[in-house]
Formats: structure tokens, C-alpha cells, sequence
């Protein structure tokens, strides 16, 4: 596969990569499908939803390089030397966008949701607070909730929260990992294209 076509297929890739990570961000806002953690961000939100890993992360930081490096694979003023060079610094921004929705992905996943919380499983005595976190003295820092099910029920509201944030940056962090990979492919695509060309005067 020559570099020209190479850029165009991970161009196309990296597409639905990036609306997975928007859509899974943004659905983040709404933890349980609630929208009261929304109007309390600071109380009731899980801090690294309002980062934006994936909605600038590996949404906006790779959407707009994936347009560069297919235009570098189709006909056009794109599609040349400069063209790959160019490429090689936009999937560079790709490829820190997308370590840094993964990243920010990987610390909401390990720290647990921010959620209503009481061992008692009793509204009337429960917190705002992020229970899985090492912080907290009810579990020790041995207990990991992502392979302890029966740690989950204790998040009393949002209902479900901890399957919702362990769904949506389980695929976040798939979505950037592979845009990652993609991005680094591409800019070792782009030395080649600079040094060998598109193969378009070939064809």
C-alpha cells in the first residue's frame, strides 16, 4: 500500500474513532440519564467528564487532523510531498489529544464515579463523594471496584452510575487508544511520504 493511500484509509478510520468519543462524552454529562449532576458540576459531577477527554481530546484534536490526512490520500493539492510533511505534524496533534482522552479516561475509570453514597444504602444518610476513590476509609485501598460488583449497589444515585461510567470510558479509552495508534502510524506514513512520495505520480 502506497503512503497516499495508507493516509486515506487511517483519515477514514479515525472518523467514527472521534464521534464515539464526543457522543460517549457528552453522554457522560448525564450520568443514570439524570440532569441534575449537570446544574451541580462541582458537587455531583465526576471531574474527569468535565475535562473533555473525549469531546476535545479524542473528538476536536483528531477530527480535524483526520481531514488533513485524507485529503493527503485523494487528488489534490494535498496529495504531495508538503502534504505529508504537513500530515505528519496534524496526526502528531491527533496522537496528543488522543493520549490525552485516554489518559483522563484511564483516571475517571480507576477513581469510580462521584455519586450519592451511603453504606446504609439510605438516603437520609448519604454523601456526595466518590466512594472507589483510595481517599475514602469505608474500602480499602486493596479493594477494586471493577472487579468487586457487589461494591456498586452503595452508589445510591445516579441509579447504575458506576455501569454507566464504566461503559462510556471503557469506550472512550478503547476509541483514543486506537486513535492513538492510528495517529503514530500516520506520522511515521508522512516521513515515508516525504521521502518517497504519494505514489501519485506512479499511478
Amino acid at each position: 500500500m502506497c503512503t497516499g493511500k495508507c493516509a486515506k484509509f487511517i483519515g477514514v478510520s479515525l472518523y467514527p474513532l472521534c464521534l464515539i468519543s464526543i457522543v460517549c462524552n457528552v453522554i457522560q454529562f448525564f450520568p443514570g440519564w439524570e440532569t441534575e449532576p449537570v446544574k451541580n458540576p462541582g458537587e455531583q459531577m465526576t471531574p474527569e467528564v468535565i475535562y473533555l477527554g473525549g469531546l476535545i481530546g479524542g473528538g476536536l484534536m483528531v477530527l480535524i487532523p483526520a481531514i488533513h490526512i485524507q485529503a493527503t490520500g485523494r487528488e489534490g493539492c494535498c496529495n504531495n510531498r508538503c502534504g505529508m510533511f504537513l500530515s505528519i505534524i496534524f496526526a502528531a496533534i491527533g496522537a496528543v489529544g488522543s493520549l490525552y482522552g485516554f489518559a483522563v479516561s484511564t483516571v475517571g475509570m480507576v477513581k469510580g464515579p462521584q455519586c450519592l453514597y451511603s453504606l446504609n444504602l439510605s438516603i437520609s444518610d448519604s454523601k456526595w463523594v466518590r466512594p472507589f476513590d483510595s481517599e475514602i476509609e469505608d474500602f480499602s485501598k486493596e479493594d477494586n471496584y471493577l472487579f468487586k460488583r457487589e461494591m456498586w449497589k452503595y452508589c445510591i444515585y445516579p441509579k447504575d452510575v458506576v455501569e454507566f461510567n464504566v461503559i462510556l470510558f471503557s469506550m472512550v479509552i478503547a476509541s483514543t487508544g486506537i486513535s492513538l495508534i492510528l495517529c503514530t502510524i500516520q506520522m511515521l506514513n508522512g516521513l515515508f511520504g516525504c521521502l518517497c512520495g504519494t505514489c501519485r505520480n506512479k499511478e
